[in-house]
């Protein structure tokens, strides 16, 4: 008798679907009574957009066969009982903004598009949460929430909803002083892959009864279930906002004064930094009305009662100061922030503005380091990414060391071999290698490298 725990991934017998065109016409007209004419969308170029996105270029053969648009929980639930039934795979479009591929329907069958169930449900004021439905955007909540005085702080991509922020547990700039995702999310409402419906609590926070479903599910990228409903905190909106930027001649420098300023005891909102390569591809993108010093660049936001932040800002300039800076600018008006930290916020959009070629890749892959080593590591993924003859860039969050980078490329061999070396760059600065990867037909290729890496410490043994 087999008593254990776990079990490798290659002992399971393999995931049999049944995506032949006619288990998936019948399909079709079992949900056709659900949802009408205009809930099934064929054709082929509504249905490539669901899996093919400006950051990954996904082949015609990973697009779902028909696109479903859902009005309901109970919709998604008979959806997936009839899917479940005919062994047809399933998956979820959000907001397509999604850097690693994760939207390639990599076994074809049915997209289950969220965009109708986009309501903010109720807002709590007096509780401080609120409930909405996955398609609603985390800018669409703010800009309901600024007239309670009320702030969602998790802040990913433009575009990005919340039932895909809770599938890829997301992060954003605002993570230094107000957490991830998993921190501001209270319950939801989740349908498994047979169409059972879960509810992994109630609107109360304080609870210590039984497993933690919400945690099980946050950041399980739909593998557990797809997300219909979410009860989120919500907190205060910051008192007079101020964003610095301030440049210096070297990535270490820039480091030096985020740890001298970390070290002090200050909470700022965000603090950020971007490569010389970064604010180049800002310049020659377009997306900002500003020129920018093609320099390491720091990005410095925090709130709070007004001699608070007179003294923030005071000592956040005498830090830069200390460490070389070449310049400091900070600002509390409105128009300014929206120029200066819309800089930061554009970066993805300007790198892809230095793709070449439309089936250009675009890799977006983080690790994580200790806050010390974070120019190191930094300095030799961009070397890493110029030896390759590649168009790239490395930014860091630099409150809690994690450093994205974002290559474009345009073979897959060269593509590999620049992950691996990261992951072993991340690995000997006491880190944390790959969090993203690319869709899963490619992750496959890449995972066994992760593993000759992890077993032998060599890329390519």
């Amino acid at each position: 008798m087999n008593v254990r725990s776990t079990a490798p991934l290659i002992d399971m017998p393999p995931i049999e679907h049944n995506t032949t065109e006619q288990n998936i016409s019948e399909a079709k007209s079992a949900i056709f009574p659900l949802l009408g004419s205009d809930g099934i969308i064929t054709s082929l170029d509504e249905r490539h957009a669901r899996s093919n996105t400006p950051w990954f270029h996904a082949s015609p053969s990973q697009s779902p066969a028909p696109v479903v648009l859902p009005r309901s929980t109970y919709d998604v639930s008979a959806i997936l009982k009839i899917c479940s039934r005919r062994r047809i795979p399933v998956t979820a479009f959000f907001g397509g903004t999604s850097l690693p591929g994760a939207l390639a329907a990599t076994r074809g069958g049915i997209c289950n598009d969220f965009g109708r169930m986009n309501k903010i449900l109720a807002v709590y004021q007096d509780d401080m949460d609120v409930v909405v439905q996955p398609a609603v955007s985390w800018q669409d909540l703010n800009a309901e929430l600024e007239g309670h005085g009320l702030f969602f702080p998790p802040d990913p991509g433009r575009g990005a909803r919340i039932g895909g922020m809770i599938a890829m547990s997301c992060s954003g700039t605002n993570a230094y002083r107000y957490g991830t995702m998993k921190e501001w999310l209270i319950s939801m409402t989740v349908v498994l892959a047979d169409g059972t419906i879960v509810n992994t609590r109630h609107r109360p926070r304080k609870s210590s009864a039984g497993h933690d479903l919400t945690r099980l599910i946050i950041g399980s990228e739909g593998t557990l279930g797809l997300v219909t409903e979410a009860v989120l905190k919500v907190t205060s909106t910051g008192q007079n906002l101020n964003v610095a930027v301030s440049t210096f001649p070297s990535t270490h420098s820039a480091v030096k004064t985020a740890v001298s300023l970390i070290r002090s005891g200050i909470l700022f909102d965000t603090i950020e930094l971007l490569d010389k390569h970064s604010m180049r591809a800002i310049n020659q993108s377009g997306v900002s009305t500003k020129s920018w010093r093609e320099s390491p660049t720091l990005y410095l936001k925090f709130s709070g009662p007004q001699a608070t932040v007179q003294s923030q800002s005071e000592k956040a300039r005498e830090a830069a100061e200390t460490y070389g800076s070449e310049d400091f600018d900070i600002s509390a008006d409105k128009d300014e922030i929206e120029v200066l930290w819309g800089a930061r916020k554009t970066v993805g959009r300007s790198l892809m503005a230095m793709k070449k070629h439309e089936t250009d890749l675009f890799l977006s892959a983080d690790a994580a380091v200790p806050i010390s080593n974070l120019a190191i590591i930094m300095d030799e993924a961009q070397e890493a990414i110029l030896n390759a003859g590649l168009v790239g860039s490395t930014l860091g969050h630099v409150g809690d060391g994690e450093f994205p980078a974002g290559p474009c490329l345009d073979w897959f061999a060269t593509l590999t071999a620049l992950v691996s070396t990261r992951s072993l760059f991340a690995l000997r600065a006491w880190g944390t290698p790959l969090r993203k990867s690319f869709n899963s037909s490619r992750k496959e290729l890449y995972n066994s490298k992760a593993r000759s890496l992890e077993n032998t410490g060599s890329v390519w043994s």
